[in-house]
């Protein structure tokens, strides 16, 4: 049972800021939000904090909203009315616990009806906050100042969810720490945390997942009975 998940992209201080920017947007926006493996936290490094956001903020900006079968759409709408009201309501709560909406947020109307939003990113939070804590299932990108790598791999771990988390760095040494010590089931490297395969075991730590992974060889878990038999062997005749 796949139960929810809080899923956080770690950008570090040696990024590539393009790749970092690129993959941000595809992990948080990619199929407006609707993905439990999402990237809604953000966790950025101080030192390279202001220059990601404010190129996160304009590319977030320059997405285009609209039917998904539309040429040149990039977010299409949300699923129903009623996550559209859900989704308002997580940028007024956002607001609410001071965090600073730097784009998007807003319900839109386009030529086709449907229930469209443009995608947001909320600066200046902190892990603790309830957008930080509970499932939003948006397109609502909350972004996390952290001021070293291990700070970082805290506020990453700091979650009763574990289902995926990813990190852009150009240190393998750094890399192969977080593939370690990340505590969800699903690491990515310079990747965004919203692509899986279909061949490789899914599912997550935690509050995450219940039961034996999806996916690759440990799907033949859920679909085994497994039966163990004694057997007392006879006299031979």
């Amino acid at each position: 049972m796949e139960m929810g998940s809080k899923n956080a992209l770690a950008i570090m201080d040696d990024a590539d800021l393009d790749l970092a920017v690129a993959t941000a947007l595809g992990g948080a926006f990619g199929g407006t939000g609707q993905k439990c493996t999402a990237s809604s936290r953000l966790v950025v490094h101080d030192a390279i904090h202001d220059e990601f956001v404010e190129r996160l903020v304009a590319a977030a900006s320059a997405l285009q909203v609209g039917h998904a079968l539309a040429d040149g759409t990039q977010i299409g709408p949300v699923v129903s009315a009623g996550q559209l009201k859900e989704n308002l309501q997580w940028i007024e709560v956002a607001k609410q616990e001071g965090g600073e909406i730097l784009c998007g947020g807003e319900q839109v109307s386009r030529d086709h009806d449907g229930y469209y939003m443009t995608p947001a990113v909320v600066a200046g939070t902190k892990n603790d906050w309830r957008i930080n804590r509970e499932e939003m299932f948006a397109p609502v990108a909350a972004v996390i100042k952290v001021g070293s790598y291990d700070e970082a791999l805290d506020v990453v771990n700091d979650t009763d969810f574990g289902l995926t988390s990813g990190i852009i760095t150009r240190s393998l040494a750094r890399a192969t720490h977080f593939r370690r010590n990340a505590q969800t089931g699903v690491v990515t490297i310079n990747l965004p945390t919203a692509g899986t395969d279909y061949h490789v075991p899914f599912g997550g730590r935690g509050s995450s997942s219940y039961g034996p992974r999806e996916q690759g060889g440990y799907a033949e878990e859920f679909y085994t009975i497994v039966k163990t038999s004694y057997i007392a062997a006879g006299k031979p005749e």
